[in-house]
C-alpha cells in the first residue's frame, strides 16, 4: 500500500504545474534551386503608337496598376499625333485636360518618328481619392517630322534634347476610374 500511495504521490507530483517551458521554433529549411533566389525583375515593353514610333515603357520588378494611368495616357497622346485618335480624352479631365488637347493641337502640321521611353516609374503619393505618377520620359529618341514632306525639320523642338521629370496628378472618379488632373514638369530627377 505504502508502494501505491509513493506512486500516486510522484504521479501527482508530475503532473503538478510546472515551470513553463519557452516554445522555440526551428528555423524552416531554405529552398532548395532557384526559386529561392528569384527575385522580381524590371520588365521593358515596347509599344508601337504607329508606323514608325514606339514608346519603351521600362516597368518596376512589382509594378502599382496605378502606373498603367499614366502610361495609357502617354501613349494614347502620342496616338492621336499620329494618327489623329482622341481616346486619351478619356483619361484625363480638369486642366489636364485642356492642356493634353492643346499639346496635340501643336502637332497639327507635324508628326513624330523614333522612340520615347519611359523609366522610374512610381506612385510617389496617394491620399484619398488622389494620387501623383511619377516618371522620367526620354524623348531624344524622337524626331519632328513635316507631315507634308516627311522629313525631319533641322531644327528639333528641346524637348527631344533631354530627359525629365513629369508628375501626373491624379484622381479617382466616382466612376472608379483614375484619370490625369494635371500635370508637373522638371528638368531635374531623371539623370541616368
Amino acid at each position: 500500500m505504502r508502494r501505491l500511495l509513493i506512486v500516486l504521490g510522484l504521479l501527482a507530483a508530475g503532473c503538478a504545474a510546472q515551470p513553463e517551458r519557452v516554445y522555440t521554433p526551428r528555423a524552416a529549411p531554405a529552398p532548395s534551386g532557384s526559386a529561392a533566389t528569384a527575385v522580381p525583375t524590371p520588365v521593358t515593353e515596347t509599344i508601337e503608337v504607329g508606323e514608325k514610333l514606339t514608346v519603351r515603357v521600362e516597368w518596376p520588378a512589382a509594378p502599382d496598376p496605378l502606373l498603367r494611368t499614366f502610361t495609357d495616357y502617354y501613349v494614347d497622346s502620342w496616338r492621336a499625333v499620329v494618327s489623329g485618335e482622341e481616346g486619351y480624352l478619356e483619361q484625363v479631365e480638369g486642366p489636364a485636360a485642356k492642356e493634353s488637347y492643346d499639346w496635340v493641337r501643336g502637332f497639327a502640321r507635324s508628326s513624330v518618328t523614333g522612340t520615347a521611353k519611359l523609366y522610374a516609374l512610381t506612385v510617389s503619393a496617394r491620399m484619398g481619392e488622389g494620387a501623383q505618377i511619377n516618371a522620367c520620359v526620354d524623348e531624344t529618341g524622337l524626331r519632328l517630322i513635316s507631315k507634308s514632306t516627311g522629313r525631319a525639320y533641322t531644327r528639333q523642338p528641346s524637348w527631344t534634347r533631354e530627359t525629365y521629370l513629369q508628375a501626373a496628378i491624379t484622381h479617382r472618379g466616382d466612376d472608379g476610374v483614375w484619370r490625369v488632373k494635371d500635370f508637373r514638369h522638371s528638368s531635374e530627377g531623371c539623370d541616368r
